[in-house]
């Protein structure tokens, strides 16, 4: 495999960060390849505005149209066409992470907001005229893994958890994020209680975490339907025949 491994978290002395090392020494034992973003020691900006496109301060920002124009152009700063070679060279994310306010810190988000623009990751067509997303477009074939620190404890992040089921938390990340773009996601890795973790405990989620790098070339990915085979309609509402009766983000799991 070729791993990027993203890394949100500020705290070098932290168990996510001693998480991180771990894996890396994993995919080293692997014989796998990987590089890293280690957001917060890149002092990564998260802020989406002109200069990302190369625009004159006076000009009317239309983020879309103008991120698009400068991907096609090679006009993007920097920093952004950095992140998005080392996606180009991947075949693997990883994205580590703190789940804070039920979401990613901030500057993963931002990256997500700038390294992801339109023509690389969305707004692409297919020969037919249709919008390549979720399951398709220029980053399919791709596949992700998410590692996410919880302070809560499991029970709560379940179905009926007052924290809402992990898998819903997720949800956007997973499908609105990473499949919109066509990238596979498989199931997470959740580190709970992170803030109380024992030393035993760290050492069970480390080999946890070994023990997915190793097969994550072969874990079958969260079940997304896809846009353009057949589930949805020309309105891109799931048809009536599939999952009848039900509503909410579990509908859009294939059986």
């Amino acid at each position: 495999m070729k791993v990027l491994w993203i890394f949100a978290h500020p705290e070098r002395r932290s168990l996510n960060a001693s998480l991180r090392d771990a894996g890396i020494r994993a995919l080293d034992e692997l014989g796998h390849e990987h590089r890293e973003s280690d957001l917060y020691a890149m002092n990564w900006n998260p802020v989406v505005d002109r200069a990302d496109f190369g625009l004159d301060p006076a000009a009317r920002l239309l983020v879309g149209p103008d991120s698009e124009q400068a991907y096609l152009c090679g006009e993007l700063s920097d920093d952004i066409r950095a992140e998005q070679e080392k996606i180009k060279w991947a075949d693997t994310v990883v994205l580590q992470f703190p789940l804070w306010w039920a979401g990613p810190p901030a500057i993963l988000k931002g990256w997500f907001d700038r390294v992801f623009v339109k023509g690389f990751a969305f707004g692409v067509s297919g020969d037919d005229g249709r919008t390549l997303r979720y399951g398709e477009g220029k980053l399919a074939g791709r596949r992700a893994m998410a590692v996410v620190s919880v302070g809560a404890r499991e029970a709560s992040l379940g179905p009926r958890g007052v924290n809402g089921d992990i898998g819903e938390l997720l949800f956007p990340l997973h499908h609105g994020t990473l499949w919109y773009a066509g990238i596979s996601a498989v199931p997470p890795l959740v580190v709970y209680g992170a803030d109380r973790a024992t030393g035993t405990e760290y050492v069970e989620y480390s080999t946890e975490l070994t023990t997915r790098l190793a097969s994550l070339d072969t874990t079958p990915p969260i079940p997304f339907r896809y846009q353009n085979h057949g589930d949805y309609d020309e309105n891109l509402e799931l048809k009536p025949d599939r999952a009848p009766g039900r509503a909410g983000l579990g509908v859009h799991l294939a059986p």
